[in-house]
């Protein structure tokens, strides 16, 4: 079985990262007892990930440069603002165990848009927060192998991502 639209594939890889001027680093290695899957042609991986397992088969490996433009873009300082703590209060309290340096908060814009925000630093001005992707700015380079190909479930195609090993995933 080969890695095509409304397949779940399960791959481990390595991911290096370069920003430009330290030159590559280890950023994350999924292994093959913990593999990552996704469900493919569903926007889930980054284009150019995708692009590379295409037609591959169980035991093939693979081998992606994914430059910081075909990956999460380019880092935007306009994705850094500070935001009034009180936006933060629950039950009219200061969350504290929330407002971390290197938190990570989901959130939501204006429009109801999903978002993801790092706390960089809390002072007399606010929440410091960064939206840029954790890898916006870098380039990726990934080396892995396809170990599990398999036709997704209906309710995977419904929901549009894969629901792990043997596709039964309760939300």
């Amino acid at each position: 079985m080969k890695a095509e639209k409304d397949k779940v594939v399960a791959v481990s890889y390595t991911l290096m990262v370069d920003d430009g001027e330290s030159g590559k680093e280890l950023f994350e290695t999924v292994s093959e007892n913990q593999p990552f899957y996704f469900l493919f042609g569903y926007q889930n991986v980054l284009p150019k990930f995708e692009e590379a397992i295409e037609g591959k088969s169980v035991g093939d490996t693979f081998s992606v440069f994914i430059d910081f433009e075909n990956g999460y873009g380019d880092y935007d300082e306009n994705k850094k603002v500070i935001i009034p703590k009180a936006n933060f209060k629950e039950d009219g309290k200061k969350n504290k165990d929330l407002l971390k340096v290197g938190s990570v908060i989901p959130m939501q814009d204006d429009k109801g848009n999903q978002m993801r925000g790092e706390v960089l630093k809390v002072d007399y001005l606010g929440v410091h927060m960064d939206f840029n992707p954790p890898l916006a700015g870098y380039d990726l380079y990934f080396e892995g192998k396809v170990l599990a190909v398999r036709d997704a479930e209906q309710v995977e195609l419904e929901h549009g991502h894969a629901h792990g090993p043997d596709g039964h995933h309760h939300h």
